[in-house]
């Protein structure tokens, strides 16, 4: 046995507490998205402007419908044979969904927070002479 204190992992909730503010803390809003949630809404998206149930979507991808479901909601991580099913059942190629994913991450909305870079005394003496 270890004399060490636990380690314990922050708990993330699945659903907003009673009396819990709408908009998530600024140190969440400025995370980069999870990929399973970015593609998950491009999916459901795409879904919905077609105007598709869930059950005629994953019938015809041939995947089940919960799984769909948990894979729109961004709860299932799916293989890319279940992204590429799944985006063919939209008229949508795999490639096609991971170009729109990419336009999303690389899109003036998801800017991202400045990296802090070290700078070395090379460096330093490089910015002073120039």
């Amino acid at each position: 046995m270890s004399n060490h204190a636990p380690h314990h992992a922050p708990v993330i909730p699945l659903r907003r507490p009673a009396g819990a503010p709408d908009r998530p803390p600024a140190e969440a809003r400025d995370r980069e998205p999870l990929w399973r949630d970015l593609v998950g809404e491009i999916l459901r998206r795409e879904r919905l402007a077609q105007e598709r149930t869930l059950k005629d979507v994953a019938d015809e991808a041939r995947i089940s419908m919960p799984y769909l479901s948990e894979v729109e909601r961004g709860r299932k991580e799916a293989s890319s044979e279940v992204l590429a099913a799944a985006a063919r059942a939209l008229g949508l190629g795999l490639g096609d969904l991971l170009a729109r994913a990419q336009s999303e991450l690389a899109g003036p909305a998801r800017a991202r927070p400045a990296r802090r870079t070290r700078t070395t005394p090379e460096a330093k003496l490089i910015l002073l002479a120039a």
